[in-house]
């Protein structure tokens, strides 16, 4: 090949590569992912992990916004909504009325819910029923070890805390299945029928208290336990708000530890870049920079605590008029990067992806132009000024990128909160870190593909305009 023509490759072919085929900080990124593996364990539902959120906020100097204080540049503010979502603002040199950088990412996960009214016992053995919460793939949650999180609102309004399984010595719970010798006609079912989600109960206990002739002996006695650690009643379940995630720790994979293995990477891999971005910036942003942490992605963004719900635009307002800027005038001219994760390219199921717009592990952050389903239905699709404007400053920072599509045409697709960030009319792209075995009880990321993705949000923050 002449050097003429690999000139000409050079200068118009695409040449996107492995992120480890040019300078990485090793260092720097191991650093960063270990304060992510922490940042899952203490975080593994949506207000552990706001609390967690709240916690290292203001261990870097941010405070509670209060209607009506005093806005300045360089001031670190956050509002708490809820308990279930957080929204953090690092207030910049220039006015509000020039727009603000937003990060938006989503802090809940798939999970199983406890029913209102869950308690039970069947053959002396008691259960919690549950009830599915997001986009899971239900024979994925059977006879694998749960904890049990969330808490108990009392009628006197006192909130009681519940963690069940995630101390050590703690018991864990369990979802049991079929044996296979006896499994012949479940096997034939599709995966989606094998396993009803109303038999996804959490196996609680067996051992009864009170005399052979009682009934419900087995249930009792896990409520006695329940009432002897929480001070709660049966009829306390109906005012409460009970999670059941997998007991597992996040942990390195692969022999070259190069990969991290974990419950909930989507979407909390995106929600603590977005976070330790905002925290770690060094210097007033010259606009202001916005780090919003959402609940309820996963089942459709709706809600006083979710993506749709007004938070968000009052939180904005109250900023805003403390500058005397009108609100629409500073979200017409404000940017969004919607962090959410984007679907790996996994070889063991290569049919489903068109391999062209793939995202790949290691390849780093993945832009992706629109989301929806079935013709785009339901998506956010990006301008080709906003992409281009990603990809400047993306390189600029020297960030590794690359364009992501969440698989063939007509095989499937997902949505993300940059539809009701653009329906604000805030610039907006999708762009996040490829996950394989999405929504599984076990996820799997890259850590070059998170340490990208932390450079990403940073280079979001600190842009001029």
């Amino acid at each position: 090949m002449s050097d003429e023509i690999k000139e000409l490759k050079k200068q118009l072919l695409s040449n996107r590569k492995n992120g480890y085929d040019k300078p990485v900080d090793q260092a720097a990124m191991e650093a960063y992912c270990d304060g992510y593996k922490a940042f899952l364990d203490k975080g593994k539902t949506e207000r552990l992990c706001a609390a967690e959120v709240l916690r290292l906020a203001e261990e870097k100097g941010y405070r509670p916004y209060i209607r009506g204080m005093e806005v300045r540049s360089g001031d670190k503010l956050y509002l708490r909504n809820r308990g279930k979502s957080v929204l953090l603002v690092h207030i910049g040199q220039k006015s509000l009325a020039e727009g603000a950088q937003i990060a938006a990412a989503h802090i809940d996960s798939p999970r199983l819910d406890l029913k209102p009214n869950p308690l039970y016992e069947d053959t002396e053995l008691a259960y919690f029923k549950t009830h599915y919460y997001g986009g899971i793939r239900k024979y994925q949650w059977v006879t694998i070890p749960l904890e049990l999180h969330g808490v108990a609102a009392l009628k006197d309004g006192t909130v009681v805390k519940v963690s069940i399984g995630a101390d050590p010595g703690d018991p864990k719970l369990v979802i049991t299945d079929l044996l296979p010798h006896l499994g012949q006609e479940q096997g034939k079912k599709p995966l989606s029928e094998a396993i009803p989600g109303e038999t996804l109960n959490l196996l609680l206990g067996s051992r009864p208290i009170g005399d052979e002739e009682d009934t419900g002996r087995v249930k009792l006695a896990v409520m006695k336990l329940l009432h002897e650690k929480y001070g709660i009643t049966e009829d306390d379940f109906t005012s409460a708000e009970l999670e059941a995630v997998p007991a597992v720790n996040a942990c390195d994979i692969g022999l070259d530890r190069s990969l991290i293995g974990a419950y909930g990477h989507d979407d909390r891999v995106c929600g603590y870049a977005a976070l330790k971005a905002l925290l770690d910036l060094e210097e007033t942003p010259v606009r202001t920079a916005v780090c919003v942490l959402a609940d309820k992605e996963e089942i459709g963004s709706d809600g006083v605590t979710g993506m749709q719900s007004a938070a968000f635009d009052t939180f904005m307002e109250d900023l805003c008029d403390a500058q005397g800027v009108p609100v629409r005038v500073c979200l017409e001219k404000s940017f969004c990067l919607s962090a959410d994760v984007t679907a790996a390219y996994d070889p063991n199921f290569g049919e489903v992806y068109e391999k062209r717009n793939a995202a790949y592990v290691n390849y780093g952050i993945g832009l992706c132009k629109y989301t929806g389903a079935r013709g785009k239905s339901g998506a956010s699709d990006a301008d080709a000024e906003t992409v281009a404007y990603v990809r400047r400053l993306f390189d600029d920072a020297g960030v590794i990128w690359q364009i992501a599509e969440l698989g063939k045409v007509d095989a499937g697709g997902g949505g993300t909160v940059a539809a009701y960030m653009a329906n604000r009319n805030i610039t907006t792209l999708d762009a996040g870190v490829p996950v394989l075995s999405m929504h599984a009880p076990f996820e799997v990321v890259s850590k070059l593909d998170c340490w990208e993705t932390y450079k990403g949000m940073k280079a979001v923050y600190r842009a001029e305009k």
